[in-house]
C-alpha cells in the first residue's frame, strides 16, 4: 500500500493499516514533517479522544469563546471547563508519521509524487526525490493524501459543484506574558468587511506566551482581493498585539465542494481527507475530518486486500457512503452559509445581516451551546425558524 502525503489524514491511515499488519510506505514531499505547519489546529475536547491523540500534540486547551465585531462590538461566552484543544500541528504529523512507523510503516520523506497509473502488477507510482532522482513504486493500491492540491487524483470535472477556495495567512507571535494571559484559554474570531472583508480573522493560544493570530477570506476573483499580509498586520495591531516577535509565517490554501460529489476512487486510486473535499469551508476545518475519512477508509482497505473481489462494493460504494454518513446532512447546509456569508462579507449592509445573526446567538448562555453551533453545525440550536435566513433561502 502508498500512502503519498503524510498530513493527519495520511500519516493517520498508514498507521491503522500498519497496526492491521499492512505493509504501508508513506511519502511525503516535506523533509521535516514539522515545517510548513499552516493550521491552528482547534478541536472539540470529544475529538481528542475519538482520533486516539495523545497529550504531546497538544499546544493548549480552551474553555471560552471571544467573538470581535462587527465593528467594536466584543462577546463572550465561558465554560466552567475544557471544551477543546489547540494542537501543535507539526507536532501532531510527527507523531502519527513516527506511530505508523512503529507498527511497521516506511516513511519516505523529501518525495513528490507525480503520477499513478495502472500496472500489470497493480499501480505504478512516479516519485522525485529532492536532488531530481526518478524512482518508482509498485503498489497494490494508491491513497492521494495530497490535500487540496489532489496531487494524483486531480480536481473534480467543472460541474454544479465547483469547488470554493480560500486563502489564509498565519503568523506565531512571541509576547510578554501579560499580553498573552487574556488570550491563553479562549478562542477568538474577528468578524466583520472593517476586519476582514469576505472572510475572518482569528487568535488562538500555544503554548505560554505564544498565540497564532490569522485572517482568511474565500476568493473572488470579481473583486480585487486586498493583499492578507497587510490585513493581519492591521488586525494585530487593532487588538493590541503589536508588540511581539515573529517566530512563523505561513500561508495555505482551502479548495472544498460544498456537495462533496466528486468521485472517491480512480481505479485503484482512492483520495483522502481534503483531496476530496473534508475540508469545512464555515470555520476552515480540516483536520477531524480529513482524519474521520482515515478512520471509515483503514478497514475498508483491509478488508478489500484480504478480500479483492469485494473490492468495488467496499472502495467504490461504501466508502463515499460512509464518509456521507458520517459528515452527516449538516455539512452542506454549513458549506451554503459559508459562501453566503464569507463571500457577501463587504460593507456595511453585509455587516448589519451578520450583526443580526450574532445577536441571535446572544440568548445562548452557555458556552457548550455555542460549541455545538460551530463544530457541530447544529443549526437547529439556533432556531430553525431562522434556518432560511441563515442559509439565503428568503
Amino acid at each position: 500500500m502508498l500512502v503519498v502525503g503524510a498530513g493527519p489524514a495520511g500519516a493517520d491511515l498508514a498507521r491503522r493499516l500498519a497496526r492491521s499488519q499492512v505493509e504501508v510506505l508513506l511519502v511525503d514531499r516535506l523533509a521535516d514533517l514539522r515545517t510548513g505547519a499552516f493550521s491552528s489546529a482547534a478541536l472539540p475536547w470529544a475529538a481528542l479522544e475519538r482520533l486516539e491523540l495523545p497529550a504531546e500534540v497538544v499546544a493548549s486547551r480552551w474553555s471560552h469563546w471571544q467573538l470581535f465585531g462587527p465593528g467594536d462590538q466584543r462577546r463572550h461566552w465561558a465554560s466552567g471547563g475544557p471544551l477543546g484543544v489547540v494542537l501543535e500541528f507539526g507536532a501532531l504529523r510527527q507523531w502519527l508519521a513516527q506511530e505508523a512507523g512503529r507498527w511497521g510503516s516506511d516513511l519516505l520523506l523529501g518525495a513528490t509524487a507525480h503520477r499513478s497509473e495502472a500496472a500489470p502488477e497493480g499501480m505504478r507510482t512516479h516519485l522525485r526525490l529532492v536532488g531530481g532522482r526518478p524512482i518508482e513504486v509498485i503498489s497494490d493500491w494508491v491513497v492521494d493524501a495530497t490535500g487540496q492540491e489532489r496531487g494524483l487524483i486531480g480536481d473534480p470535472a467543472p460541474g454544479p459543484d465547483p469547488l470554493v477556495e480560500g486563502l489564509g495567512v498565519e503568523w506565531l507571535l512571541e509576547l510578554p506574558l501579560e499580553r498573552w494571559e487574556p488570550w491563553a484559554d479562549r478562542l477568538s474570531f474577528c468578524l466583520g468587511s472593517a476586519w476582514v472583508p469576505q472572510g475572518y480573522g482569528w487568535v488562538f493560544p500555544m503554548q505560554r506566551g505564544r498565540l497564532k493570530v490569522g485572517v482568511c477570506r474565500l476568493l473572488d476573483p470579481a473583486r480585487p482581493q486586498p493583499p492578507l499580509g497587510a490585513l493581519l498586520a492591521s488586525l494585530i495591531e487593532r487588538l493590541g498585539l503589536g508588540e511581539h516577535r515573529v517566530l512563523d509565517r505561513h500561508g495555505g490554501l482551502i479548495r472544498s465542494t460544498i456537495g462533496r460529489k466528486e468521485p472517491h476512487r480512480r481505479g485503484r486510486l482512492i483520495g483522502l481527507g481534503d483531496a476530496i473535499s473534508t475540508a469545512n469551508l464555515l470555520g476552515g476545518e480540516g483536520i477531524r475530518h480529513a482524519m474521520t475519512s482515515s478512520q471509515l477508509l483503514a478497514p475498508l482497505l483491509c478488508q478489500a486486500l484480504r478480500q479483492p473481489s469485494l473490492a468495488d462494493r467496499l472502495i467504490g460504494a461504501s466508502y463515499p457512503r460512509r464518509l456521507r454518513q458520517a459528515l452527516g446532512w449538516r455539512w452542506g447546509l454549513s458549506g451554503r452559509l459559508a459562501r453566503r456569508t464569507w463571500l457577501g462579507l463587504r460593507g456595511p449592509q453585509a455587516d448589519q445581516r451578520l450583526d443580526g445573526l450574532l445577536r441571535g446567538l446572544e440568548h445562548k448562555k452557555r458556552a457548550e451551546d455555542l460549541s455545538a453551533l460551530l463544530f457541530d453545525y447544529r443549526f437547529e440550536r439556533y432556531g430553525l425558524r431562522a434556518l432560511p435566513d441563515l442559509l439565503g433561502w428568503r
